[in-house]
């Protein structure tokens, strides 16, 4: 039996993450749920599962939980980031589920690698913001970070069992969004409503928005510099419209590796939960003869800038990637309450980038420091740019 803390098991991936711990009773048991403000999602959620905590983001959110609960239901519950970094170290727990939004999810994720557990990581935030310092945490207290991401776990597939020196280079398939064919000179008027439906995948409202833009294959590449310990140049990304090539690995001597499925979150998830074990999820697999062929694009960093700008804060290091994703975050929560117009979230990027210095070699406060100042100068940018559109 696998004990999990889940942070953040009210948006996609947590409710993905629940959906396969449903399927397998006996092989998990959910010790810890946290969210942010879907209370009565997680209400249910504790009412199914019946974890020992349970965690939401402030005072009025944890007295709406407790009456939303049966009166004799025995649970803790908790608010705030000391709450998710309760939940995060909770001693009952094996592996903790990192799958909260944006940069919120960094502090649990460090304080959970420090308490020894195991990490199931979909929050790529925690690494973009800070990969050199929680990697070389995770070797320091000997835990194992395995990846989410259909992409990140697609390469960590194709690595094992073959020699690291061997690699030559991974390739990080991109669906290329819903606006792969679309004109740019037509960006401005994109509503959040066009921009949500994705061709391919179900995911949250935030990450839909980054992979409109392209930003979140910026931030899966940071991602994958870190979390399998390479040199940017051996990343190259690859638009594949058709999402069932989910990333590849190219060795020396020509040989490339891939890894396929139907575009469904629940078989990497699985892997995470159980590995090295497969479990029988009853995944439906690809209908090859329906799909015909598959097509493959270099992406257009002039039509997509913000996979260009996520590569440019890498190669800057320091905290310029904490103060990239900083500012995306308050961009596109703006792009999302139809404030700031599409193409303009670029533009908020790199005017925070360009204005803001960065500290060379930082530890968690310089880049806890960094995402807030960061945070409050997007916004400045975002009100500037700003116009209310009917």
């Amino acid at each position: 039996m696998k004990n999990l803390s889940i942070l953040g098991s009210t948006g996609s991936i947590g409710t993905n993450v629940l959906e396969v711990v449903a399927g397998f009773p006996e092989r998990f048991r959910v010790q810890a749920l946290t969210a942010k403000s879907s209370i009565g999602m997680l209400a249910d959620q504790v009412k199914k599962f019946r974890p020992a905590m349970a965690v939401v983001y402030d005072e009025q959110g944890a007295e709406e939980l407790q009456k939303s609960l049966p009166g004799d239901m025995d649970v803790s519950i908790r608010c705030g980031e000391e709450g998710y970094v309760a939940a995060a170290t909770l001693e009952a727990s094996d592996l903790v589920v990192g799958a909260m939004v944006g940069a919120a999810g960094l502090l649990p994720t460090v304080a959970a690698i420090r308490s020894g557990k195991t990490i199931a990581l979909a929050n790529k935030e925690t690494l973009v913001m800070a990969g050199e310092l929680v990697m070389q945490l995770a070797a320091e207290h000997q835990v194992s970070i395995l990846p989410i991401d259909s992409e990140h776990s697609a390469i960590f597939q194709c690595l094992e069992g073959n020699r690291r020196e061997d690699l030559q280079r991974i390739l990080i398939t991109a669906s290329g969004g819903p606006f792969f064919q679309r004109d740019a000179d037509t960006f401005s008027s994109i509503r959040p409503s066009d921009a949500l439906k994705h061709p391919n995948w179900e995911m949250g409202r935030k990450i839909t928005i980054d992979s409109a833009t392209l930003m979140n294959k910026g931030l899966e590449v940071i991602e994958a510099k870190h979390l399998f310990d390479l040199d940017l140049s051996m990343i190259q990304v690859v638009v594949h419209p058709q999402s069932i090539i989910h990333s590849m690995v190219a060795y020396r001597d020509g040989s490339i590796l891939a890894q396929l499925g139907v575009p469904d979150m629940k078989s990497a998830i699985a892997l995470a939960l159980s590995y090295p074990e497969r479990l029988p999820l009853q995944q439906p697999l690809p209908d090859f003869s329906e799909l015909g062929k598959f097509t493959f694009a270099e992406p257009d960093l002039k039509k997509f800038p913000c996979l260009a700008i996520a590569i440019e804060a890498c190669q800057a290091g320091g905290t310029f990637p904490a103060v990239m994703n900083a500012a995306n975050e308050i961009a596109v929560a703006s792009f999302l309450e139809e404030g700031l117009p599409f193409d303009k979230i670029p533009v908020v990027i790199q005017r925070t980038m360009a204005e803001m210095g960065k500290t060379g070699k930082p530890g968690l406060e310089d880049i806890m420091a960094a995402d807030k100042a960061a945070r409050l100068h997007a916004s400045e940018v975002v009100a500037a740019l700003t116009v209310r559109r009917d």
